[in-house]
């Protein structure tokens, strides 16, 4: 059995001494969580791994083997989202001859238990990935009770406890609900994704990815949407040009939109609830979504037992290969709150087996990471932004861009321009960073994603033959530079 651990920067066999019931018990099954258990237990560690079960009918209890992302996150958010997505699809065939009726009639219930249906088929999935991998799950929630020991409690109140020569902590995060008045009326993205009634009137505070995809998804099924943000733009951290272009299109697709504002009360009433901004604005709605961000999961962990240090919000500190400060216990994905994506707990989950287990010491690679937003048209980027790339650069930076209404509009009559931007070094060539606003963008993004891994040019760039007629030859085909910018410089305003 391959059993090694990292020490200090190097690799040293363990004490043999000692007897324990697992080579490796994870708390936490969501993605992360999995990957790891899985590709432990193939290099031939003993792995016992919990996670709370999964009510299908209930969003009351944060578990089920898959994680967030399975289970009240990525999966049945994108179920949703290509649900809104018809409403527009509809609308526009109208102009390439489809005789649509006027009254097209939505079944909301039906949308629901088809995204059920599958959330349920994918936790089995996830659970046959685990059997079929030799990994025990036990079905509690976990917790730490000392360096080498974990307790799970099951849901009957039993307490099972077992001795592991290492804990990984894979629990992921939990939403966060602004402490405003009235706040219990609101609800997170949990309870979004599983609303008995579809709301009329929707208010929806925040910036981030949660909240203009559920802008743009309540939107797409016909709900007057209000969405409510501290910035100018949303999105903060990406792109500014992109933040706009984003905002631009929530407006186009009907969404009133409300930037630096907040909300100040809620209060229950007949007609529904009545919300308060911070400028004394006031009106109803059905649903209030706080989409204020998420805190890792480790509340209730019980990590001062083992003396596992957490960073001011919660996160498990982790050095460059997962481990935590103390050398049996390690931590990957959302929990350390390095970089927030599902793929990139995967990442971790691997390089962490292969570290612990497989002999073969791997740190993440956290450069040009691909994502994507998928609002109502997707904003998907890799690399880094033109504010990003003027920080970071030493020399002058050239900026390439294409706007520019797709194909597809043309004939629907949409009038939604698709944005695409190249973020270029100027002195060696090197592309950046690339980023899309547009039907597609996530599709097309991941292939760009591996020139920029790669260290592609722009020169490399040009001399690719694009696919005609595609959206995606545009990247290939930004001949001329939008702008050239000095290193340090901010660019002039949009």
């Amino acid at each position: 059995m391959a059993r090694k651990m990292l020490i200090d920067g190097e690799l040293n066999k363990p004490s043999e001494e000692a007897h324990y019931d697992f080579d490796l018990f994870v708390i936490g099954a969501g993605s992360g969580g999995v990957r790891a258990a899985r590709f432990s237990a193939n290099f031939g560690a003993k792995v016992g791994i919990c996670e709370l079960p999964f009510h299908p009918i209930s969003s009351e209890v944060i578990g089920g083997v898959g994680g967030t992302c399975v289970i009240r996150g990525c999966v049945p958010k994108k179920i949703l989202v290509y649900g809104a997505s018809f409403r527009g699809e509809i609308e526009d065939a109208r102009n390439y001859g489809w005789e649509v009726n006027e009254n097209v009639d939505f079944n909301w219930k039906k949308l629901l238990q088809k995204k059920t249906d599958e959330i349920v088929r994918l936790n089995g999935i996830y659970k046959r990935l685990l059997s079929n991998a030799g990994v025990k799950l036990y079905e509690g929630e976990g917790k730490i009770v000392g360096p080498t020991e974990v307790e799970v409690t099951q849901l009957d109140g039993t307490k099972l406890c077992y001795s592991a020569k290492h804990i990984l902590i894979a629990t992921g995060s939990r939403a966060q609900r602004p402490p405003i008045p009235g706040h219990e009326l609101a609800i997170t993205s949990d309870e979004a994704l599983s609303l008995d009634e579809l709301p009329k009137r929707a208010v929806v505070l925040g910036g981030g990815y949660i909240a203009v995809e559920f802008a743009s998804i309540w939107r797409g099924f016909g709900s007057n949407v209000d969405i409510f943000f501290r910035k100018e733009l949303p999105l903060r951290g990406f792109d500014d040009e992109m933040r706009a272009m984003v905002a631009r299109n929530l407006e186009g697709r009907g969404i009133n939109v409300h930037p630096r504002t907040s909300l100040k009360e809620l209060i229950k009433t007949e007609d529904g609830i009545k919300v308060i901004t911070d400028h004394g604005e006031e009106l109803m709605a059905d649903v209030v979504l706080f989409a204020t961000g998420r805190a890792p999961n480790t509340k209730r962990l019980n990590l001062d037992a083992a003396g596992v240090e957490v960073d001011q919000i919660g996160a498990v500190k982790v050095d460059d290969y997962s481990r935590t400060n103390i050398p049996s216990i390690w931590a990957i994905g959302d929990v350390t709150n390095r970089m927030n994506l599902t793929p990139v707990a995967l990442m971790e989950g691997t390089y962490f087996a292969k570290t612990v287990f497989g002999g073969q010491p791997s740190k993440p690679n956290y450069s040009n990471v691909p994502h994507a937003v998928f609002s109502i048209p997707p904003l998907s980027v890799v690399g880094l932004s033109e504010e990003q790339a003027i920080e970071q650069a030493k020399g002058d930076i050239l900026v390439f861009t294409s706007t520019f209404n797709p194909m597809k509009n043309t004939v629907s009559g949409r009038q939604e321009k698709t944005l695409m931007k190249l973020i270029v070094d100027a002195g060696t060539d090197k592309v950046l960073g690339a980023s899309m606003c547009g039907p597609d963008a996530a599709e097309i993004m991941q292939g760009i994603a591996i020139a920029l891994k790669c260290g592609a040019t722009k020169e490399q760039f040009d001399s690719t033959v694009g696919i005609h007629p595609s959206a995606a030859e545009e990247f290939v085909t930004m001949r001329t530079e939008t702008r050239r910018v000095a290193a340090g410089k901010p660019k002039t305003n949009l």
